[in-house]
């Protein structure tokens, strides 16, 4: 069985290689591109599984590439950047990446996270594959497609992140549950949360600016003060 298919999106030539040497010794097969117009490039030509992308490039910038593939395909993005502040975190996840590396970074941290993102997405695409009891969850208006991956709130379909898809489901599929930052992130990152990392927290504003008619007063999404987040509302599972 060939192996995952990942794309390095860096005009920094020498990290790039790092990489690639890194991710090839794990067997993947990996293509580079040193600007985001070539990376858009290799993503039709080829059936990339997941983009490592640094945000400081030549011609269009991470930031607007991420946009760009967030527009026609829904693989993992992980972003690099040579900034550090919460913000440029937060600039980066919500233009639709699902996980944040500043530079310099730890190669190892960096194979570990690659192979989160890949287990969780390839996981998600097999259930698909082989069909589930609960495929579509309705809730009030919003409907979540678990076999399509598709999302649609009052008949209006919403694009979605595949992190931000796994969150909605998770919340959704527990109505009235309230679920910590914790419990999310090691449901949805099938990892230990770390206490500084605040990558849940954008990823539920993000959310809520998409369903949203007011995301500071929420109607799908609660907020559990002190506790956590919840989807409360009669839920039913169809299918």
């Amino acid at each position: 069985m060939d192996k995952e298919k990942i794309l390095i999106v860096d005009d920094e030539k020498e990290i790039a290689d790092l990489i690639e040497i890194y991710l090839a010794n794990e067997g993947y097969q990996v293509y580079k591109a040193n600007t985001g117009i070539e990376a858009l490039e290799k993503l039709e030509k080829e059936a990339i599984q997941l983009v490592i992308l640094d945000i400081m490039m030549p011609g269009i910038d991470g930031l607007e590439t991420c946009r760009r593939i967030r527009k026609v395909r829904n693989i993992p993005i992980l972003m690099l950047s040579a900034k550090s502040e919460d913000m440029d975190k937060v600039m980066g996840l919500t233009t639709g990446a699902d996980d944040y590396m500043t530079k310099p970074f730890n190669p190892m941290e960096l194979l570990a996270r690659v192979k989160s993102q890949l287990r969780r997405f390839i996981t998600f695409n097999r259930q698909y594959d082989n069909g589930g009891e609960e495929n579509v969850i309705s809730v009030n208006g919003l409907v979540i497609n678990k076999e399509t991956h598709k999302v649609s709130l009052f008949n209006q379909e919403i694009s979605l992140t595949p992190i931000e898809f796994d969150i909605l489901y998770l919340l959704a599929k527990h109505p009235g549950k309230v679920f910590t930052v914790d419990a999310i992130f090691q449901n949805v990152w099938k990892e230990d949360y770390l206490e500084s990392d605040n990558t849940v927290r954008v990823h539920i504003r993000k959310l809520r600016e998409k369903l949203e008619s007011d995301p500071k007063k929420p109607f799908l999404i609660k907020t559990v003060w002190g506790v956590g987040y919840k989807v409360e509302n009669e839920t039913s599972i169809k299918y």
